[in-house]
């Protein structure tokens, strides 16, 4: 019995490879003419003589073009938009009750409050200093203007004492003056300049005077500004409107600098989160209308707000967020979602599976029948495939594409294109089914 299967294989074999490879023969014998083949001469550029080239016998099928959608398809999940650890700047003990997870909380709002300690007497002092030294400013400026009336008074009388010495040393030079009246006037002089000298003196020490008293208002207005600061880091908020993912210190512990207070996360809006594949990532484009379908059956729709630049070292992929709104906050962080990114349209061409096939370099193509009834390898890209056939870009508008007998056919060899008929087809696909069918049983 198990002879029956491979004598009905052997029959299917030779009668497709008689329906596709020697279609002319049978036909021939058929209608009972001589002629066996279709023959055609072709000049070479070296000599003239002729060679004949048998027509290939070929299945194809008249494709055209159509407008597809190009939608990039990702698995991915939902993330929050943001997500914070509030921690505390300052040490202290907590002296406010616990907040509890998944309380709403808004942005400003105190989640941890500390015990102000001796930080209000050391903002006191600092405040006391800064007074003080505001209230040197009216004494130090006094002193300027009585320095800048000396410094002038000084002036004046070197400028006295300069006259007299000038005149005292004419009067000599003609005997009406003696030499102790011009040493007395040399040495009035002399003392003019000293004194001027030392309202100068005066006058700096007063400006210093009045830099110091500035620099001390600054520093104590520093002081007092960092204890406030300090005491204004006891009131730990919360940075934007969101749900508390933990509960809050509790009360009566003691939080270090750099201590968690809580998580905050924002949920409104929510991001969903895939990698897109390197051969897709040119297909995404920041703002494009994106959407989502959760497990819960809940779609959800967007916009694309990022696209990494940078991709994974280990799967090749790049980084793909999709702003969603979150009004009811329904959605939760970490949902797994299958992502739809739109995109632009391209147009293919829907060819069977078996029409695909490679050239001697290994690329994947096509075979047509171009107007000069000759099969022709043409490369192509794959789009995506469905229970129809896959998609194929880079093909003519138009194309008599080979779904049966390119394996017999090379570039340059001129092809009979015959159009599939589908009862032929569906009587060998029957056949096939049968033989199975009994060997299985068998």
């Amino acid at each position: 019995m198990r002879l029956v299967p491979f004598l009905t294989a052997i029959l299917v074999t030779v009668f497709l490879f008689f329906l596709v490879v020697q279609r002319d023969t049978l036909m021939s014998f058929a209608t009972g003419t001589d002629k066996a083949v279709t023959t055609e001469t072709v000049s070479t550029a070296s000599n003239e003589n002729t060679k004949i080239l048998r027509r290939v016998g070929v299945i194809a099928i008249k494709s055209h073009a159509q407008e597809i959608d190009s939608a990039v398809i990702l698995r991915g999940q939902t993330e929050a938009a943001r997500q914070v650890d509030v921690r505390s700047e300052t040490s202290g003990l907590v002296v406010s009750p616990p907040l509890r997870k998944g309380a709403f909380v808004n942005e400003g709002q105190i989640l941890c409050q500390l015990d102000t300690g001796t930080r209000g007497s050391i903002l006191a002092e600092a405040e006391a200093r800064l007074a003080e030294a505001r209230a040197r400013i009216p004494e130090t400026e006094a002193q300027i203007p009585r320095a800048q009336a000396q410094l002038e008074q000084a002036k004046a009388q070197l400028e006295e004492a300069l006259i007299n010495d000038n005149a005292a040393r004419k009067l000599s030079k003609g005997g009406f003056a003696s030499d102790s009246r011009v040493a007395a006037t040399a040495a009035a002089v002399r003392g003019a300049e000293a004194a001027v000298k030392s309202a100068e003196a005066a006058l700096k020490t007063s400006q210093s005077g009045m830099l110091g008293v500035q620099a001390a208002i600054e520093s104590a207005q520093a002081g007092v500004d960092a204890s406030k600061k300090e005491i204004s880091r006891l009131e730990i908020r919360a940075p934007f409107q969101g749900l508390l993912e933990s509960d809050t210190a509790e009360l009566g512990s003691l939080i270090q600098p750099g201590g968690a207070c809580a998580t905050v996360i924002q949920l409104d809006p929510i991001k969903l989160v895939g990698f897109v594949p390197e051969a897709q990532v040119d297909r995404v484009k920041v703002g494009a209308l994106a959407g989502g379908r959760l497990t819960t059956g809940q779609n959800v729709t967007g916009a694309v707000s990022f696209l990494g630049r940078s991709a994974d070292q280990l799967t090749r992929t790049f980084r793909v967020e999709i702003e969603v709104p979150n009004p009811d906050l329904a959605i939760r962080d970490g949902q797994t979602a299958e992502i739809i990114i739109g995109a632009e349209g391209r147009t293919a061409h829907l060819v069977p599976q078996s029409a695909l096939t490679l050239d001697d370099t290994g690329l994947l193509g096509v075979r047509l029948v171009d107007s000069s009834m000759q099969a022709k390898f043409q490369t192509v890209t794959l789009l995506r495939d469905d229970i129809r056939g896959v998609w194929l870009a880079g093909l003519p508008d138009e194309a008599d594409i080979i779904i049966i007998g390119q394996e017999y056919v090379v570039d340059g060899v001129p092809s009979i294109p015959e159009r599939p008929k589908k009862a032929l087809w569906r009587s060998a696909l029957a056949a096939e089914m049968s033989a199975s069918l009994v060997a299985s049983r068998t």
